[in-house]
């Protein structure tokens, strides 16, 4: 709604009252949308997704196994938030 190239523009100041969000909140994840986290995680997200697809059966501890096997370092942790968030 407050993209500069929307079709209907709506001021920020009123974008973020309909939506309940904090103006503040809005301009930080303007200046960085995508967080390190967020980027890590999406590296390793597709190889479970690889390994998931080529085995539904799998758990995801069994899936930070085929994980890992390619050279992917991450923690049983993550593989299971990951599993856990995509269901």
């Amino acid at each position: 709604m407050a993209a500069p190239d929307a079709p209907i523009r709506v001021p920020v100041a009123v974008a973020c009252r309909v939506l309940k969000l904090h103006r503040q909140h809005y301009y930080a994840w303007l200046r960085r949308p995508v967080t390190d986290v967020e980027l890590a995680e999406a590296y390793v997200a597709h190889p479970l997704f690889d390994a998931h697809r080529s085995d539904p059966e799998l758990g995801y501890r069994l899936l930070h196994d085929e994980v890992t096997a390619t050279g992917v370092e991450v923690s049983d942790r993550t593989v299971w938030k990951i599993c856990s968030d995509n269901e």
